[in-house]
């Protein structure tokens, strides 16, 4: 690998001399300094884990990472049997197992759900954008994989209205069949995450079928479902520890079947807006759209396509189940619900009320949130201390785009759905977040949203309580798990890296290194610093993209990771594809510092 050769036309080519990946000049002086005669040995390991790394490993615990090191490069020139050279000391930095955060779950797992960001899907069961996909299994097992642990599925009569299917309503989804939705989740909700999945069902069923369901749900989970006792609701939701492997059924109180022609007619209404023009742009492409502002964006999107809060069908004012009618229930399908939703009669502040005696779930779109935030900040706050509060994208977002996922976080919303198979800088945050406490789905809120005694107030502006220090040293990998000719036909790639934060609003900030030309595996070594005044809830997001002159830059890579759990010291940083899969090879080399 010393030269690349690059074919300009037919009768030239341009020869590269290709880099070799080193380790960089802080690296090389820090091996010296915790080294004696060239060689680490297990005593100066140790010493330099403590005292940079920060870690609080045992003697034996670094002798097991020595020995894992010992082995890995045994069949290399750097190997000696006791201890570490420089080459693979640089290469224990720049392995799998100094890991920028913990992978083992590690938050108080015993607190009742509402103290928990819940990994959460929206329209789990959509293949593609929102208007003309197929539905399928396949995206929800691929959610559950991720470990995703609320399940979104609209369900309704088939055609010939004797068996339940799901789709999006009144749109020209193809549609597929509940009972191998319900199968699927069986089969793979626990294998991500040992934590409860909650399946919210969006219902338009007649009482029927709304039996039908019962049947298929209690012959489909039997034992693994959480069914409240009685029919009341939950006092207090208990905790995801007690529904280990356990799963939950969410969704409003039954109610009689409503027909499709105003949902059909909201969706023909939204198509036409798509071929008009007036869809979100694309968040997919290498730059993408930046993860938009907590206010601003959304309103002026609102505002253009002539919506307001009341226009979006996933969710209507309803009354309590106790108020229904009872011909039109079914006594069985009532009974499985464990986690109540839907809307109490008489605006935000009824929403909002705090019902000692019982729990439920509170579903909001995005700019009913925002909205909603301007005067009832605290109120949400308050509420989310014991309830659960549901965030779904708003109905113009029929490309499956998201939003951004901090208005909801940081007024305690547990459940912010995002459109899993949509792409973007969004879904990159939220990937990010809930790789916190070993990516089990489940992340315990700040305490600042607990408390009881004095409620958090999300518009009062604070003081900077910490300051992150990032240094990029390099990068490698490009060269391995890319085409030669990926970015560039003619030389090799020119890369440069982001680095920033998604954050409350004024933490929130992205900054670029240089561009370093022509070189596979580029050493930036450069440092940013970012005052932060909420790092409770900033996530750390990083990108790399190769420049391009004339078109477009490529990507090259990217990654978010949850400040609350960011390792201090020298880290390698695995970088991921737009979907969020882990590249085999592309890593950075970085140095984090929290003050």
């Amino acid at each position: 690998m010393s030269k690349q050769t690059y074919r300009v036309c037919f009768c030239f080519r341009r020869r590269f001399r290709l880099a070799v990946s080193e380790a960089p000049v802080e690296i090389k002086s820090l091996f010296d300094q915790y080294s004696e005669n060239g060689l680490m040995s297990l005593d100066d390991l140790h010493r330099f884990l403590t005292e940079v790394q920060k870690e609080e490993l045992s003697k034996e615990e670094a002798q097991t990472l020595l020995d894992q090191s010992l082995h890995e490069f045994r069949h290399l020139s750097i190997f000696h049997r006791k201890a570490l050279n420089l080459e693979a000391f640089f290469r224990l930095l720049f392995g799998d197992n100094n890991a920028p955060i913990d992978t083992k779950v590690h938050h108080d797992m015993n607190a009742p759900l509402s103290h928990y960001y819940i990994h959460t899907g929206h329209n789990s069961y959509l293949t593609g954008n929102q208007l003309s996909s197929d539905c399928s299994d396949v995206p929800i097992i691929e959610a559950l994989h991720r470990g995703v642990r609320v399940i979104e599925l609209d369900i309704w009569p088939n055609s010939t209205k004797d068996d339940v299917d799901v789709l999006h309503g009144g749109t020209l989804t193809a549609p597929v069949a509940l009972i191998k939705c319900f199968k699927s989740i069986k089969e793979h909700a626990f294998v991500a995450s040992e934590y409860p999945v909650v399946i919210t069902l969006e219902d338009h069923l007649t009482p029927n079928l709304q039996a039908k369901v019962a049947e298929m749900v209690t012959q489909t989970f039997g034992e693994v479902l959480f069914s409240p006792p009685g029919s009341e609701c939950l006092k207090e939701f208990p905790s995801p520890e007690s529904l280990k492997r356990r799963v939950i059924i969410s969704t409003k109180p039954p109610q009689e079947y409503l027909e499709a022609k105003a949902a059909a007619e909201k969706a023909a209404a939204a198509a036409n807006d798509l071929k008009r023009g007036k869809s979100l742009a694309p968040d997919e492409e290498a730059w993408g759209r930046e993860v938009p502002d907590q206010r601003g964006a959304v309103a002026e999107d609102d505002k253009v396509n002539g919506l307001d809060e009341e226009d979006s069908p996933e969710e209507e004012y309803v009354e309590d189940v106790e108020s229904k009618s009872p011909q039109n229930v079914a006594p069985e399908y009532k009974r499985l619900i464990a986690i109540h939703a839907g809307k109490p009669k008489g605006g935000l502040a009824e929403c909002l009320k705090v019902d000692p005696n019982k729990v439920r779930r509170l579903s909001l779109s995005e700019q009913q949130l925002e909205k909603a935030s301007e005067t009832h900040g605290k109120d949400i706050v308050r509420f989310t201390q014991r309830n659960i509060l549901r965030v779904y994208p708003k109905g113009i977002r029929v490309d499956s785009s998201n939003y951004n996922p901090m208005i909801g976080w940081s007024h305690g919303a547990q459940m912010v759905a995002f459109n899993m198979q949509g792409h973007g800088r969004s879904l990159w945050v939220m990937q990010g977040m809930f790789r916190a406490n070993g990516g089990c789905g489940y992340v315990r809120k700040p305490d600042f949203l607990l408390n009881t005694k004095e409620i958090f107030d999300p518009k009062q502006k604070s003081s900077v309580k910490k300051t992150l220090k990032v240094k990029i040293y390099m990068g490698e990998g490009w060269y391995y798990d890319f085409k030669h000719t990926h970015f560039d036909a003619y030389s090799p790639p020119d890369f440069y890296a982001r680095v920033g934060i998604a954050g409350v609003a004024a933490d929130t900030i992205m900054k670029k290194t240089n561009t370093l030309e022509d070189n596979w595996i580029p050493a930036w070594d450069e440092e940013f610093e970012f005052p932060l005044t909420c790092p409770e809830l900033a996530v750390i997001r990083i990108e790399v993209h190769e420049y391009d002159m004339s078109e477009k830059d490529d990507f090259g890579g990217q990654t978010s990771l949850p400040l609350s759990e960011l390792k201090k010291g020298i880290r390698a940083v695995p970088l991921h594809d737009r979907k969020g899969e882990k590249y085999k090879s592309v890593k950075l080399l970085m140095h984090f510092d929290l003050v």
